[in-house]
């Protein structure tokens, strides 16, 4: 029976759900888009465009992340919108219970951090995002592979034929260098801000690792 109060029920039983998911963060996230409306946002988890085909994320889950990591994309994007360019945000924060999901469904290291070695998902803590290009117009551009690629294409140096991927994907890469990120060997949509290290508890550092990929070329 649908009434009504069955879809005010749903609303709530949803809102509890997007609140538990924002709830994990042990610190004051910020909407990365209340920072800088210019981003567009495809939370990929939110949708069945993601490798376990099926949302893991509540309708109107915001992307979220620290404020240092919101303010480096605002800087990534003023330099991106210099060349008529912008950032689409594919995934931010990550619940562990998300990442728990992930990695039981893939298994596979190389791209799916497992949530009980070490401190899991950088995502986990605010300080990663997935990130690829838009044109002007907020219209995808042609890049190496779409998100979720477990295949050599999605690799951190394009090998390819295409001078307009390979273009689109250096301007990425150099823009998302100077605001202060690292890149991921295995996944050219990751990044990591580069002093993530302080943004953890200190048990917590020695631990961690990170095999960072820094812009090394010209634009």
């Amino acid at each position: 029976m649908h009434g009504p109060h069955n879809k005010i029920w749903l609303f709530i039983a949803l809102a509890a759900v997007l609140m538990g998911i924002n709830a994990n963060a042990d610190c004051p996230f910020v909407d990365i888009q209340s920072v800088n409306p210019t981003i567009v946002v495809e939370l990929r988890y939110a949708g069945t465009k993601n490798f376990v085909n099926h949302p893991l994320y509540p309708q109107g889950t915001r992307a979220l992340a620290r404020p240092e990591v919101a303010a480096a994309l605002t800087k990534a994007q003023t330099t991106l919108r210099r060349y008529q360019y912008g950032l689409k945000i594919w995934d931010a924060y990550r619940p562990v219970s998300v990442q728990t999901k992930l990695w039981e469904a893939s298994r596979n290291s190389d791209h799916v951090a497992n949530p009980e070695v070490g401190v899991g998902s950088l995502h986990s803590w605010g300080v990663a995002i997935d990130a690829t290009l838009v044109d002007s117009w907020n219209r995808p551009v042609s890049m190496p592979s779409d998100f979720d690629d477990f295949t050599p294409a999605a690799m951190w140096r394009y090998t390819g034929s295409s001078f307009e991927v390979h273009r689109h994907l250096r301007l990425l890469h150099w823009a998302m260098d100077r605001a202060g990120f690292w890149g991921m060997r295995t996944e050219w949509w990751h990044y990591t801000i580069s002093d993530w290290k302080k943004f953890l508890p200190e048990e917590a550092r020695h631990s961690a690792h990170l095999q960072g990929t820094h812009w090394n070329g010209k634009l």
